[in-house]
């Protein structure tokens, strides 16, 4: 299916770029959640002729994205965790609970933008989390996790 891109979309293309996507995934992800619309020649013109408001939108997002992403590139996280006197945590530190603590601090994070790149944190120590805030900002955040004996 061939789809006009209404936003910038990780491996696949920039703002207004036409490409051709399998039909589910154009169907069922890009379009209902506005990304993409079917590429006809009536949809082409309204984009042509909205592109520069779209182009707008987009840099405005993107410079809260960065404004956001230089206030989080300083904050350092503490959470607390039973361990035990091996410094192994009993359970772990999971994407959930990083994003809680960011939103906590006042930043508006979800737990599908924190990205602990080799999984949950088991043991105590510091560590460093990527928090992709845009498909062009990623902040790394330092977590430090303190270890509660039992």
């Amino acid at each position: 299916m061939q789809i006009i891109l209404l936003d910038k979309v990780v491996n696949l293309g920039a703002l207004g770029d036409v490409v051709k996507v399998k039909d589910g995934y154009a169907r069922n992800f890009l379009i209902p959640k506005g990304r993409a619309r079917r590429a006809t020649a009536k949809a082409v013109a309204e984009f042509e002729a909205r592109r520069a408001d779209l182009e707008k939108v987009a840099a405005a997002k993107l410079a809260e994205a960065q404004g956001v992403g230089e206030k989080l590139a300083a904050v350092t996280i503490k959470l607390s965790q039973k361990a035990g006197v091996d410094g192994r945590l009993f359970g772990s530190v999971t994407n959930h609970d990083v994003s809680e603590e960011l939103v906590k601090q006042g930043f508006a994070v979800t737990k599908s933008q924190v990205r602990l790149p080799n999984g949950p944190l088991k043991l105590v120590g510091d560590y460093t989390v990527n928090v992709h805030l845009h498909t062009d900002v990623d902040v790394e955040v330092n977590v430090s996790v303190l270890g509660e004996t039992a």
